[in-house]
């Protein structure tokens, strides 16, 4: 595939260090998307698995240089700490290797609208759920994406392209289907409140877009499960991508006038 040429890139999820990372996607991603600006939206390494159960893979020293290399390259990246991540916050307003570590961001798209950044697990607090079903969520998850890896590898090698299998199994437990729809209200309502235009963010492993009263939801997904990116074209409305053999578009924002002289960089 050629170059594609955006103005933005977010992803999130990737979970360096767990066996379940589809690291070799994700690098044909960012070998192929050029971006002036780039948001790694939180759980780009896992060090809560990497402490638990020690795993690392070459190909995951490639995700991170090439990160380090678009980095040297001029490519503004600002690493938003998720919640596998978390020990990273302790750094939010240093710069690592030309890598700024935030606990969120204000993305100013290229037509003006003003976009919250942040990881998303802010949203599943104890206020929201109790531990308990937090932790049973977190195995639960866990079996889904190990069905999903061992899954996908049998289809490899019958010569069937990668297939998204958790998504389909997730949908249709009452409780999760629940649980992200409440979750991207939750976020939508809160950008609302807080005069955002809309907000992007990760976290439930389930990239969406939505429109609420006036406020676009944005979820860029992972790259565990699901494997996709978002990218903001040069006239600011964004695009899911899901990126495998079998690349394709999931969603795209609604194309907006302007509400501000169109900028020439990601804010």
């Amino acid at each position: 595939m050629s170059t594609l040429q955006v103005r933005s890139i977010f992803i999130s999820d990737v979970h360096l260090g767990l066996p379940d990372c589809q690291a070799r996607y994700l690098l044909d991603f960012l070998r192929t998307v050029r971006a002036d600006r780039m948001y790694l939206v939180g759980d780009i390494l896992d060090l809560e698995n990497l402490r638990k159960r020690p795993w690392w893979h070459g190909d995951h020293d490639e995700v991170i240089r090439e990160i380090l290399s678009l980095a040297r390259r001029g490519v503004k990246i600002t690493y938003i700490p998720g919640n596998h991540d978390s020990e990273l916050r302790a750094f939010a307003g240093q710069q690592f290797a030309g890598i700024d570590i935030a606990l969120n961001a204000v993305h100013i798209a290229a037509d003006g609208r003003r976009y919250k950044v942040s990881h998303g697990d802010e949203f599943d607090g104890e206020h929201n759920a109790p531990k308990w079903l937090l932790k049973l969520g977190d195995v639960m998850q866990g079996f889904v994406c190990a069905l999903n890896r061992r899954g996908n590898g049998l289809l490899r090698r019958l010569g069937i392209s990668y297939r998204t299998i958790s998504i389909a199994i997730k949908l249709r437990i009452p409780t999760a289907a629940r649980f992200i729809s409440e979750f991207e209200q939750r976020v939508a309502y809160t950008a609302r409140d807080a005069g955002f235009d809309g907000h992007i963010c990760g976290h439930i492993h389930y990239g969406n877009m939505l429109d609420s009263d006036g406020v676009t939801y944005i979820n860029d997904g992972d790259w565990v499960e699901h494997c996709t990116g978002l990218v903001e074209h040069h006239d600011g409305h964004f695009e899911l991508l899901h990126w495998t053999e079998r690349q394709k578009t999931l969603a795209v924002s609604t194309a907006l006038e302007p509400i501000a002289e169109p900028l020439p960089a990601a804010a």
